[in-house]
């Protein structure tokens, strides 16, 4: 019991964040489970908590490759950012020791990394660290944080991130194995096909709409959402003209099924 004199410590703002972040990744584990929108709230979350500017995740295709899978925009620059990272740079460092990896200043590893730094500084970026996506030996992926200051990202953000990490490396190897008796191979590929099935939808509503890429990817979401369905069977719908753009983009859309 506290004395009469004893100070109660109250939570802080951030420990609050900290706590419904990990509620929400829980409930979105619990609930109908939609890998694509786990790991886009993962990496929104991630920038909010951890002091960075932009963060995304690449996962392993399963044949020696490694895709870009959620990000925490949709902007084009950033996109582009994101697919660069897939070839060279510290998220390909990452995932290939199963260790974080960091700089504090891209534009002084034009060496190290002749084609990831560059993109990256050009698109605004100045430090960078990756995460791994590991259970014990077993990396699929990483989580890269990027920020446009010139300082390293500091120790309780990276080890945060890593705890984000671990808990989408839970949730990806275990919810179908544990629920549908699938193999890991199967969910990654399949979060891979949908991705490119949304890339295309976000084009369709973007042309449509007159919207940019993020704006498309936040009107898909918040449709998929309200309707209590998963992203990538709205996106499906969208890039198939079962559901109508202009509709969706208007709050009337019906899906017409055959």
């Amino acid at each position: 019991m506290r004395s009469e004199g004893e100070a109660h410590e109250m939570p802080t703002d951030r420990d609050q964040t900290v706590a419904d972040t990990f509620v929400s990744l829980a409930d979105t584990l619990v609930a109908d489970f939609d890998v694509l929108d786990f790991l886009g709230l993962l990496t929104e979350r991630a920038v909010d908590l951890l002091n960075v500017d932009a963060a995304a995740v690449i996962l392993s295709d399963q044949r020696g490759g490694w895709r870009p899978t959620a990000g925490s925009s949709e902007q084009a620059d950033l996109v582009e950012v994101f697919a660069a990272q897939t070839r060279q740079g510290p998220c390909l460092d990452c995932v290939r020791s199963g260790k974080a990896v960091s700089t504090a200043d891209l534009s002084a590893e034009t060496e190290r990394w002749p084609q990831f730094a560059p993109a990256a500084v050009s698109a605004g970026f100045r430090a960078a660290c990756a995460v791994p996506m590991r259970l014990r030996d077993d990396v699929i992926g990483a989580l890269t944080l990027l920020s446009t200051d010139p300082v390293a990202i500091d120790d309780a953000s990276v080890a945060l991130g890593q705890s984000l990490a671990d808990i989408a490396t839970i949730g990806i190897l275990q919810h179908r194995a544990i629920l549908h008796d699938e193999i890991v191979s199967e969910q990654l590929q399949a979060a891979l096909h949908h991705r490119t099935v949304v890339e295309q939808a976000k084009g369709v509503l973007a042309e449509a709409g007159g919207l940019d890429m993020h704006q498309a990817y936040l009107a898909l979401r918040g449709y998929a959402h309200a309707h209590r369905r998963r992203l990538s069977e709205i996106a499906r719908d969208v890039a198939t003209t079962s559901l109508d753009p202009h509709a969706l983009l208007t709050g009337t859309a019906d899906v017409t099924r055959s």
